[in-house]
């Protein structure tokens, strides 16, 4: 049986999944988490096997939680889930270590295969998410500058892009405030931008601000 630990910030979507999960006769729920920061906490006392991480969430979010989570275990297999499926983050969690990525608009079957299929240690990505890795850097892909970044260089844009000052900034990533502007100044080196004004009219012009916001 493969126990999974499902982490959504949306009741209605928790409650959902875990239905349609415990349907089947190899997997089963064994714990949810409402934010990346639950989703760490959980993982130490509920042992899961597979974790089915909404990557969009307050907080923390699910790429800092992904981060945090195979720091700690690397063992844990771990299948991301995104109403997104092109700009920098896929490519971002595959570095992480994160085995799957799949789409919130993915039929539950493929879900479960995706489930299925990390248990045994290999990748698992939708289509949509495996045809955008594959043109990302071919000539006339228009490839996101977005994707230069780390992922620590991403986060810290998402955060400005939310808004958050440097203190909270520091405080959500663990790291002092001096260490988020280092972030910070080195991202606008590779965006090849000066402030935050630039950052988020590049943000706008490649989509990647809706990605941020959500």
């Amino acid at each position: 049986m493969i126990s999974v630990l499902l982490v959504d910030d949306h009741e209605l979507v928790r409650t959902g999944i875990e239905a349609l999960l415990n349907a089947a006769e190899d997997i089963t729920v064994v714990g949810m988490a409402k934010s990346g920061e639950e989703a760490v906490d959980a993982v130490v006392s509920l042992s899961a096997d597979v974790v089915l991480m909404d990557v969009n969430m307050p907080g923390i979010g699910g790429v800092e939680a992904c981060r945090r989570i195979l720091q700690q275990y690397p063992e844990v297999k771990i299948v991301a889930i995104s109403v997104h499926n092109d700009g920098p983050i896929p490519h971002q969690l595959l570095k992480l270590g994160v085995l799957g990525f799949i789409s919130k608009g993915s039929p539950v079957e493929e879900m479960k295969h995706a489930i299925r299929k990390v248990m045994t240690g290999k990748r698992y990505l939708c289509s949509e998410v495996a045809s955008n890795l594959a043109f990302q850097g071919l000539p006339g892909s228009n490839e996101s500058p977005f994707s230069r970044l780390s992922q620590r260089e991403a986060e810290v844009v998402t955060l400005i892009l939310q808004g958050k000052t440097i203190k909270e900034m520091a405080a959500m990533l663990a790291l002092s405030d001096k260490t988020v502007n280092t972030y910070r100044y080195r991202l606008y080196d590779k965006l090849q931008i000066k402030n935050d004004v630039e950052l988020t009219r590049l943000a706008v012009k490649f989509d990647h601000i809706d990605t941020a916001l959500i």
